[in-house]
């Protein structure tokens, strides 16, 4: 059983790439509401912990429980539909897709969730304009700027309102000044709609607006003593 509380939890969870193990027994836990940095240098295993938090992989060991639901368990198929329905995800390029506009990609989730256009759309405005950036609507991926596309990637990640929200070093590719920005925002819409994030960055800045810090050093997860 998920403890009381608990979005989020996994369990004990080892991965190995080869011979080189990315997580070592690694736990953590994520309540409803809550932002959680999760930090540690290049190589550590904290985007590895990411992507079994979210369904993406499978760790070789370990459980990874939703909800009422076992992620480690769970078909291909069944962690995509979880992944579609109940989680949103921001990445360090934001990862929109070229062809569509700015509002298309936004409403796409929504669309592949089978929301009608016309309602996914509208839908996709308002978070737009929600971040500030609905100027950018009817523009492509390639006309707008590295801080105006990642404040549509957000858009996009909370549109189907999810439950957790994964951002994986979300402002990396960005100055600081946008940076700020788009942290500002993302934190602000994901605690208005209720929604869980975490959030990987080896950036102390970054991690100042969460709620909580864990370390991963060693394929090992801890959590950060909170300062005096």
């Amino acid at each position: 059983m998920t403890p009381a509380g608990s979005l989020l939890e996994a369990t004990a969870l080892h991965k190995t790439y080869g011979s080189t193990p990315a997580l070592d027994g690694a736990d953590f836990s994520l309540h409803a509401g809550e932002v959680v940095a999760v930090m540690g240098p290049s190589g550590s295993g904290k985007s590895t912990l990411l992507h079994c938090l979210a369904g993406i992989i499978r760790p070789d060991t370990g459980t990874v429980r939703y909800g009422a639901h076992d992620l480690t368990a769970l078909s291909d198929t069944g962690r995509s539909a979880l992944r579609r329905a109940d989680f949103g995800f921001v990445f360090q390029f934001g990862q929109l897709i070229p062809e569509l506009t700015c509002v298309e990609n936004v409403a796409l989730p929504l669309r592949l969730n089978g929301v009608r256009r016309k309602e996914a759309e509208a839908r996709s405005r308002e978070w737009l304009e929600r971040l500030e950036v609905d100027g950018v609507a009817a523009k492509r991926p390639g006309e707008v700027s590295g801080g105006q596309g990642q404040r549509v990637a957000v858009a996009r990640a909370l549109a189907s309102r999810p439950r957790v929200v994964f951002a994986d070093e979300p402002t990396g590719a960005l100055d600081s000044l946008n940076g700020e920005r788009v942290m500002t925002l993302l934190t602000e819409a994901a605690r208005g709609s209720s929604a869980a994030v975490v959030l990987v960055t080896h950036e102390a800045r970054v991690a100042a607006y969460s709620d909580r810090e864990i370390v991963v050093r060693d394929g090992v997860a801890r959590e950060m003593a909170a300062s005096a």
